[in-house]
């Protein structure tokens, strides 16, 4: 099984920035994409970003133009810049991945979350 290790949550003042960090670990798996989600108190959780395999992006409109999701050197990793945070942003942040083994069968793993607060 695929396990996902997220880093790089905290606490920053609006107009502040962070950087999200996912690392997909296991053995004889490929990424088809991979993504990151927010939940905030009494919310449902929302996707924030995605990234697939063939390099397509897709972001919340509440996001673009502030976030950026990107891939590492190691395919198995993707960050999530986020720049000119605001208030609204606070939640916990979930890496998301579509994993597929090496015998084709394919699964949705999650991350334990991360925090990000922003404070106004």
């Amino acid at each position: 099984q695929v396990q996902l290790a997220e880093s790089g949550g905290g606490l920053v003042q609006a107009g502040g920035s962070l950087r999200l960090s996912c690392v997909a670990s296991g053995s004889r798996f490929s990424i088809n994409a991979m993504g990151w989600f927010r939940q905030a108190p009494g919310k449902q959780r929302e996707l924030v970003a995605t990234l697939t395999s063939s390099g397509i992006t897709d972001y919340a409109d509440s996001v673009k133009g502030r976030f950026t999701i990107s891939r590492g050197n190691a395919k198995n990793t993707v960050y999530l810049q986020m720049n000119n945070l605001k208030p609204e942003d606070t939640a916990v942040y979930y890496c998301n991945a579509q994993v597929r083994t090496d015998t084709l069968a394919t699964y949705v793993r999650w991350g334990q979350g991360t925090q990000v607060t922003v404070s106004s």
